[in-house]
């Protein structure tokens, strides 16, 4: 993927798409803004033009000659319209075809990328509610807004994503293999990240080494390839990933709700955290100190809730578990994983080895995808987000299973 569009709609928010533009090239994709009428009375032609290093402009009648609003749309490898504006979403939806932008939306047969931008209560009005499913059906990743302030005092859900977050999507469309890009449309997804803290007194906790990095991957993917995304997300510092939904929680307790509430209606549960395995009894109610001596902290259990999750699933849904191991003298990180595989009954298990700058922290992860039907699935070292499309193409092609001949044709969520 090398030739972006990039459609600017009439919105406030055109101003944040200057430094996605700036990002994309940077990157080194060529990439045309089209802007409508609207956009150019927020961000000048000569403002995208420097960025770009193209032409712009909105009038599908300039440089007639070369059937701009043809070849434009026919040319792109993927086009991402940020700001999309209400009106933007109708006008696609319907077809209509009354500036260069729209007329490149007809013509484009590449992958397009909605990001929306408007007031919470347009996005919440039935005709934006009906145009986009009507564009999701048609294979269009619209992009959930964010929440935050929106233009003047009000604040919602309406907000347009930040540039670092929108050029995720982007590289999470580029990463994907399928030759459907959007692939997981239709379907509602729940992801589990980072790890859980149980607590030992009101500032000190039982942890791990967690980042939250790949459940992160996980959740991005599955978002870029058209799923609803539920993710869970137990004590990580990174930033939302646009386009899907976050659930903080900080226990093993907590996170344990808040999966299984969210299950209930998933196609998938990837259970990406890392959970505590045990718990002090009791935690303190003020902070232990050290000249009281070291105290001795009697530990319980914690539920296990990937276990829960296996028992309680419908026919229908997906289970996948991952496995941080060590070897040790009894078996390889990798034994240890078949084992737990044959232990927690789940339909996939992704296994990797941690430990002396490996997986925790990293930006890199290499693991063995374990099936229950016997097949094993080497991933070799490689970005988080490449471990992330292989877990969810492993999952696709489960649903399209004789296994799974409910699935073949995605969910109602």
């Amino acid at each position: 993927m090398s030739r972006i569009v990039l459609g600017v709609a009439g919105g406030i928010a055109a101003y944040k798409s200057c430094d996605l533009l700036r990002r994309l090239t940077e990157i080194g994709y060529s990439v045309r803004v089209v802007p409508t009428a609207a956009a150019l009375q927020f961000v000048g032609a000569p403002t995208w033009a420097a960025l770009s290093g193209e032409p712009v402009t909105a009038d599908p009648m300039a440089d007639v000659h070369v059937v701009p609003h043809v070849r434009i749309g026919q040319q792109a490898d993927l086009i991402v319209v940020a700001p999309a504006t209400a009106n933007i979403l109708a006008k696609a939806a319907v077809g209509l075809a009354d500036d260069l932008l729209t007329n490149v939306l007809l013509t484009a047969r590449c992958p397009v990328v909605m990001v929306p931008a408007m007031h919470t209560e347009m996005w919440e009005h039935p005709a934006t509610v009906a145009n986009v499913a009507t564009l999701r059906g048609r294979g269009v990743l619209v992009v959930e807004p964010a929440v935050g302030r929106l233009t003047g005092a009000d604040s919602g859900k309406g907000r347009m994503p930040e540039a670092a977050q929108i050029l995720e999507v982007i590289e999470q469309v580029a990463f994907g293999r399928s030759a459907d890009a959007f692939d997981l449309r239709g379907r509602h997804v729940v992801v589990s990240a980072g790890g859980t803290r149980e607590p030992l007194d009101p500032v000190r906790f039982l942890g791990n080494r967690s980042s939250g990095r790949q459940g992160y991957a996980v959740a991005s993917a599955a978002a870029a390839r058209g799923a609803a995304v539920d993710l869970v997300a137990a004590n990580v510092e990174l930033p939302d990933p646009a386009g899907v939904t976050v659930t903080a929680v900080s226990t093993a307790a907590e996170l344990k709700d808040a999966v299984l509430s969210r299950a209930a209606t998933a196609d998938a549960v990837v259970m990406a955290a890392a959970v505590a395995d045990f718990r002090p009894s009791a935690a303190a109610d003020h902070k232990l100190k050290k000249g009281d001596g070291a105290p001795t902290v009697a530990l319980e259990p914690t539920d296990d809730v990937l276990a829960a999750l296996v028992a309680g699933k419908p026919d229908h849904q997906l289970v996948v578990g991952f496995a941080a191991e060590t070897g040790d003298g009894q078996a390889s990180w990798l034994e240890h994983g078949r084992d737990k595989l044959a232990d927690k009954g789940c339909d996939l298990l992704v296994v990797n080895e941690v430990g002396k700058g490996l997986a925790f922290g990293t930006d890199d992860n290499a693991a063995v995808v374990l099936a229950a039907d016997g097949a094993e699935t080497e991933v070799p070292l490689g970005p988080k987000q490449a471990l992330a499309h292989v877990v969810w193409d492993l999952v696709r092609a489960r649903w399209a299973s004789p296994a799974h001949p409910d699935l073949g044709a995605g969910s109602h969520h």
